[in-house]
C-alpha cells in the first residue's frame, strides 16, 4: 500500500457541486484536490443542450460546461485527479480514502459530491440514444419537446411529477407502467388523471427504444403487454426514464447518516453531515431538486463551511 498523501481539503466528485466547491476552496487558498470518480464531469457530460444554467444566453453543451468549471477550478489551484475512491475511514481525523489505483489519501476536511445515478432499464438503446431522445430529467430536457409526443416510464411519484412537468411543453405524454395502477401519492395521481394531455399505458414494459442518433433520435418505443405478451410500437419523440435515482454513497458504507432512500442527511441550512469535518453537496444529498445550479450552490456552501471548520480547528482565522 502506498504512503498516504495528505491534503487539507479533498472533494469527491467532479460535477457542478464538486467543481464549485473546489473553486471556492481554491480561492480561500486551501489548495483543494478533486478526485473525479468514475464519471468525470458528472451527469452533465451525458447531457447535450443545457439551457437552464445561468450565464449562458444561448445555452451550452453539458460537457463544455463541465470543462469550463474544471478549468476555473484549476485556475485557483485545484489539483484534479482521475481516480475513484473505493472506501473511506471516517472514524477519525485525518480521514483516510482508499482509491482504485491503490493510492491512499488523507484529509482534514472532506466534501462529498459524488452525485446520484439515474436508475435505467438496462437497454442498450438507452446508451446509444442518450442525449438523442432518452433522458432521466424532464426539468433538464423537457423544453426541447414543445408540441411533440413523449413518454415517461415509471409509476411512482417521480414518474408522475415528470409527466405533469412535461405537459407544459409536450402535446401528449404517455405514462408507461408495468401494472394497472400507479404507486404515486393519490393527490398527484388525481392531478395527472385530470390532465387530458396525459395518457397512461397500463400493464406494459419497454422492450426496446427505437431510433437513430444521426437521424433525429428516438422515434418509437417497442412495448410488451405483461398480461398478454402482445408487442406494439408507440411512436414518440422522446422518452424519460423515471424509475428513481440511486445516490452514490457506496464508499462510505454506514459511517454517515442517510435517509430511507440512501441520500446523505445534512444539518438544516448546512451541508454538514453526521461526522464533523465531512460535508455533502449536490445530488448525493438532494433528492428533490437535482439541478446543476442547486448542486453548484450547495458546493459553494460546503466549501465555505469547510473553510470555517478548518479555521476553528486550526485556530487560524482565514475569514474576517
Amino acid at each position: 500500500m502506498a504512503d498516504p498523501i495528505h491534503h487539507r481539503v479533498i472533494v469527491l466528485g467532479s460535477g457542478p457541486a464538486g467543481y464549485t466547491a473546489a473553486i471556492y476552496a481554491g480561492r480561500a487558498n486551501l489548495k483543494p484536490v478533486v478526485i473525479q470518480g468514475l464519471q468525470p464531469g458528472g451527469q452533465l457530460t451525458i447531457t447535450t443542450e443545457v439551457d437552464n444554467f445561468p450565464g449562458f444566453e444561448n445555452g451550452t453543451q453539458g460537457p463544455e460546461l463541465m470543462q469550463k468549471m474544471e478549468a476555473q477550478a484549476a485556475r485557483f489551484g485545484t489539483e484534479v485527479i482521475f481516480d475513484t475512491v473505493m472506501k473511506c475511514d471516517l472514524s477519525k481525523r485525518p480521514f483516510t480514502l482508499y482509491c482504485d489505483s491503490d493510492d491512499v489519501y488523507t484529509c482534514d476536511t472532506l466534501i462529498i459530491s459524488t452525485g446520484a445515478s439515474a436508475r435505467w432499464l438496462g437497454l442498450d438503446a438507452e446508451k446509444r440514444l442518450g442525449g438523442f431522445g432518452v433522458s432521466a430529467c424532464a426539468t433538464c430536457d423537457g423544453f426541447f419537446y414543445k408540441d411533440q409526443e413523449v413518454a415517461v416510464v415509471g409509476g411512482g411519484d417521480t414518474a408522475v411529477e415528470e409527466a405533469l412537468f412535461l405537459t407544459n411543453f409536450a402535446k401528449k405524454v404517455y405514462v408507461i407502467h408495468r401494472r394497472d395502477a400507479l404507486r404515486a401519492e393519490k393527490y398527484m395521481q388525481d392531478r395527472m388523471f385530470a390532465n387530458d394531455k396525459v395518457e397512461p399505458v397500463w400493464d406494459s414494459v419497454v422492450e426496446d427504444i427505437l431510433g437513430d442518433p444521426g437521424a433525429g433520435g428516438v422515434t418509437a418505443l417497442k412495448l410488451r403487454n405483461v398480461k398478454t405478451d402482445a408487442i406494439s410500437e408507440l411512436p414518440i419523440n422522446g422518452v424519460f426514464i423515471a424509475i428513481g435515482h440511486q445516490p452514490n454513497t457506496e464508499p462510505f458504507g454506514d459511517q454517515l447518516e442517510k435517509d430511507d432512500s440512501g441520500y446523505l442527511i445534512t444539518k438544516p441550512d448546512s451541508t454538514a453531515t453526521s461526522i464533523e469535518g465531512v460535508f455533502a453537496a449536490g445530488d448525493v444529498q438532494d433528492s428533490i431538486y437535482r439541478q446543476a445550479v442547486t448542486a453548484a450552490g450547495s458546493g459553494c456552501m460546503a466549501a465555505l463551511e469547510a473553510e470555517r471548520f478548518l479555521a476553528a480547528q486550526e485556530g487560524d482565522a482565514t475569514r474576517k
